[in-house]
């Protein structure tokens, strides 16, 4: 009993490390971006892949207010796991340190520079009394002088960089894809293969256009796009992912 009243003192302080180094705030704040859907960013020769599973809690939601793909500069785009609302004040902030970027130096921000400001920002919740810390998990991919760079930010405040990585639900099985299948000279729209074939292993290998989001950005045009509903459904068909696509024929 003493023990476990001592590691809950520890869990009420935030600021407060346990004995053994712990800040169990933060470890439950990795566990809440564990119960949020999966996302999923690949770095490609091409230009940076990101890839959502959008699952909404009831056919009567509008799919588009379920926000997982974000336009944080014209060639920067962030994908999120974990609690939504906390991803909206971390996307907020990093538009807001991309165009101070063009303001004042008249030039885009580097997609590692516009990490370490989202990173800074995020310790700083670990280390005040009165808050807490952000329950998401960011991937933030973009082109950095015609050089595609693909990030994860934690809920401790700490940036890597991945060739292809996934945060939220599942992420260890689809790592282990994304490990065995990830090849550096792959395009782009190898990168999308890889990115919703690493969905689809989580998924019973079926997906709808309307439930997944892609959005990439190529090296060319050093431009953010999200990939329509027609243009999904391609990939999902070339893939044989389309969802019901095998049985067409109605069952008794």
């Amino acid at each position: 009993m003493q023990g476990q009243a001592q590691q809950q003192a520890y869990d009420r302080g935030i600021t407060i490390f346990s004995p053994d180094g712990r800040l169990y705030q933060v470890e439950y704040a990795r566990e809440a971006v564990k119960r949020g859907s999966a996302s999923i960013g690949v770095r490609t020769q091409g230009g940076v892949v990101l890839a959502v599973d959008k699952h909404t809690r009831s056919p009567l939601m509008e799919r588009t207010s379920v926000e997982k793909l974000h336009k944080a500069d014209d060639h920067i785009g962030i994908a999120s796991a974990g609690h939504v609302a906390d991803a909206r004040q971390l996307i907020d902030f990093a538009r807001r340190q991309s165009q101070i970027n063009r303001l004042r130096y008249d030039e885009p921000i580097g997609v590692e520079t516009l990490t370490k400001e989202v990173t800074d920002h995020i310790q700083q919740y670990t280390q005040v009394g009165g808050a807490r810390p952000f329950g998401v998990a960011l991937i933030i991919g973009g082109i950095e002088n015609g050089v595609p760079r693909l990030y994860e930010t934690d809920p401790s405040g700490t940036p890597y960089e991945w060739k292809a990585l996934a945060v939220g639900a599942d992420r260890g099985e689809i790592q282990d894809y994304l490990e065995s299948n990830y090849s550096e000279e792959m395009d782009l729209d190898g990168g999308v293969d890889l990115a919703l074939s690493a969905l689809g292993t989580v998924n019973d290998d079926e997906l709808s256009a309307k439930g997944v989001g892609v959005a990439t950005v190529d090296v060319e045009s050093e431009q953010f796009r999200m990939l329509d509903d027609d243009e999904v459904e391609g990939y999902l068909d070339e893939l044989d992912l389309l969802e019901g696509e095998e049985s067409d024929e109605p069952e008794e």
